[in-house]
Parts: structure tokens; sequence; C-alpha cells
């Protein structure tokens, strides 16, 4: 039996992303720097330049990192195509609620919004390299819709409508969870009934 040898530089990697995305969580991208990263690891700034280049290629890893299980999930709701789309919408809903809303991801999307605007080049390689892609995958199981569970023209045109409970969600919570606490659960219950529901059609 072939001895499997660990893989300490992709053990590393994921250190300094995690530890990446817990500072940048807390403080921002701008007041964020790569000294503060490496001292949460223990090691000296020039480790973390022997793996990313510089912060904003490191603040881009750690984008793909959070966000690659929910694109992954997408990916394979997709190409499975026996898989009925109000199923895999159902599936995706459930992942929103048990690995977003309360988890680091929750802050990390809070962190986009927030900081997006003042920084154009970041927001341009999150839609480029995780938005553009779900909503890809969204669009390929909408498309597969014929049995009429949902309005599928609908959400090939607007598949953001899928994200909206959990940008809703997540914003709402920042703000005013204190003054009104928000169901996530019962809400994105509410959500996936709206979107599994055939809308009817009305003469213009």
């Amino acid at each position: 039996m072939a001895r499997v040898i660990p893989d300490y530089k992709e053990e590393a990697r994921t250190r300094i992303l995690k530890a990446a995305e817990g500072a940048f969580s807390e403080k921002g991208y701008d007041q964020t720097t790569m000294e503060e990263i490496a001292q949460r690891l223990g090691v000296s700034k020039g480790t973390l330049y022997l793996y990313f280049p510089d912060k904003e290629t490191l603040f881009e890893r750690m984008l793909q990192s959070v966000a690659a299980p929910a694109l992954a999930l997408l990916a394979r709701l997709a190409e499975q195509k026996d898989v009925p789309p109000a199923a895999a919408l159902a599936a995706l809903l459930a992942f929103f609620e048990n690995e977003v809303v309360g988890t680091p991801r929750e802050k990390v999307i809070r962190l986009i919004i927030s900081e997006g605007p003042r920084f154009p080049r970041l927001a341009k390689f999150h839609y480029e390299q995780v938005v553009s892609k779900g909503l890809a995958s969204l669009r390929a199981i909408a498309a597969r819709e014929k049995e009429g569970a949902f309005n599928a023209g609908v959400l090939s045109r607007f598949p953001q409508l899928i994200f909206a409970p959990v940008v809703l969600s997540i914003v709402w919570r920042s703000l005013f969870q204190q003054f009104e606490p928000l169901d996530v659960s019962a809400l994105l219950k509410a959500h996936k009934e709206i979107l599994l529901h055939k809308l009817e059609e009305h003469e213009p």
C-alpha cells in the first residue's frame, strides 16, 4: 500500500486563507495588512509572500475558497439532469440556510457588499470568478424545467431572484437584527414556496 505523503504546502495555504478570512471579515480590506494576518498565524510576513504575491491576490483567493463549496454544489446540480429543477432549487436554499447564514461565509458576503463600491477591481473579480459562474449554473437549472413547477422563463432571465433572500438576510441581520429579529429559516421557506409556485400568466 502506497504511503500518503501530506501536502504541507497546501495545508499552509489553507491556514493562511482561513486567517485572512478572519482578518478581512473583522477589519475590512483596506484596514487589514499582511503583517496582521501573519501575526494571527504566528509566522513572519515574508512567509505569506511565499504563497501570495500581494494582499489583493490573497483577498481574491480567499473569496474563491469561501465560495468554492457553493459553486461546486451549483455545478453538480446543473449537470445532474435527472435531478428535477425544483429539487435542485430546494437543495440550494437549504445550503444557504445551513452553510451561509450565521457562518463565516455570511461575514465574507457582507464584506463584499460593503467593500465592493470602494474597490471596483475586487467587485469585478468576485463577479467574474464567483457570481457569473453561479448565475450560469442557475440558468442551466431553470432551462431544463418542463413540468411547470415554477416560472422557468422568469428565473432564466433573473436568476438573481434565487439569491435575493440571502442578501436580504445578511443586510437585515447586519443593520436591523437588534430591532426586529429576522427568522431566516421561515423567510427561506416562504421564498421557496413562491419560487416553486408557477406564476399565472396575465394578458398585457
